[in-house]
């Protein structure tokens, strides 16, 4: 997995609105004087922490991350909104979103639906320190204002979670127009599964015809220079949230027919249930090293219905229990 971050060029023309000096952001953050004069800026995770904690400290401002995720004008969306924004309904919008992420960086969309409601957070797959506040406020603005603009009309979260302690309540419940948590385990949005429902007014099959297309080609070069393993490891990380992912789903995902997928599989001497269990091997790991994430709640984003199914497994894996592995990883 490459550690490079995309950075759309509207950036500098929306912090110069903002009244913030782009050199001088660059300067803070201890990033070259002339990264924004290149014509495709890629940046590391590390190197993109440091642009949203200095754009953050620069300004002075709590909400400059709110603000930067809630572009208005429409020519100025990047091709992944565009193609939210002309799919049939939010949730359609949130899979396209999550899909074509991995495009432009390291990182996922992860979306969890549990009976009535539907969380959304956001992983840095490389990073290895706390990411900016600024740059979560930024992601989780950018998804509802997708929201709020495709459906026409206000759509707004059941409930927002921060991990940080509580700072300018009132600044997000008035943006976010709904509770916001504090101290939580998790960042994250909450939304009712009967809002990802809704139909976008801004739906359009046509124009979604150009845009998707040339997005499914990119990420199919991509997947290109990727082995046949690793592709369908990648896939079942992002579906195994909540769910048991089927050999169907993955071919889906990889725009193959179910039976080519299997004798491709066959070829190389690999077994589908195998890679299930690799996936859920190395995202258990993952998620461990997140001291805020329970153990139950480990098992539920690893597929299994009874944690002690994980337990087991997790045992057979390292020979420990994920408890032990995770206590020797923070002495």
């Amino acid at each position: 997995m490459t550690n490079r971050f995309r950075v759309s060029g509207t950036l500098v023309r929306r912090l110069e609105e903002l009244g913030l000096a782009p050199i001088a952001v660059l300067r803070h953050a201890g990033l070259p004087m002339g990264l924004f004069d290149q014509a495709k800026i890629w940046i590391t995770t590390e190197e993109m922490f440091a642009l949203y904690r200095a754009i953050r400290e620069i300004s002075g401002d709590p909400g400059i991350g709110l603000k930067l995720g809630s572009e208005e004008r429409i020519e100025r969306y990047d091709p992944i909104a565009i193609a939210a924004l002309y799919t049939r309904s939010f949730r359609d919008a949130l899979d396209r979103m999550a899909r074509y992420k991995r495009l432009t960086c390291p990182e996922e969309i992860q979306i969890v639906e549990r009976g009535n409601d539907c969380a959304v957070q956001f992983v840095w797959l490389l990073a290895d320190q706390t990411e900016p506040a600024t740059l979560i406020d930024v992601c989780f603005a950018w998804i509802v204002a997708i929201g709020r603009r495709g459906i026409g009309h206000g759509v707004n979260p059941k409930r927002v979670e921060f991990q940080r302690p509580e700072s300018d309540r009132q600044l997000y419940e008035d943006h976010f127009e709904c509770p916001v948590k504090f101290g939580a385990r998790h960042n994250m949005l909450l939304f009712r599964s009967e809002d990802l429902a809704r139909s976008f007014v801004t739906h359009n099959p046509d124009l979604l015809e150009m845009v998707a297309p040339q997005l499914d080609a990119e990420l199919r070069q991509q997947l290109a220079h990727t082995s046949l393993k690793e592709q369908v490891k990648g896939i079942l990380k992002k579906l195994l949230a909540g769910q048991r992912p089927r050999l169907e789903d993955v071919a889906v995902e990889l725009s193959v027919g179910t039976r080519t997928l299997q004798r491709r599989l066959l070829a190389e001497r690999i077994t589908f249930q195998t890679l299930v269990e690799e996936a859920r091997r190395e995202l258990a790991q993952h998620y461990l090293l997140q001291s805020s994430i329970e153990l139950n709640e480990t098992a539920y984003l690893l597929g299994y219905e009874d944690p002690n199914s994980f337990f087991r497994a997790f045992h057979r894996w390292e020979g420990t229990s994920p408890g032990e592995w995770r206590s020797a990883r923070f002495q």
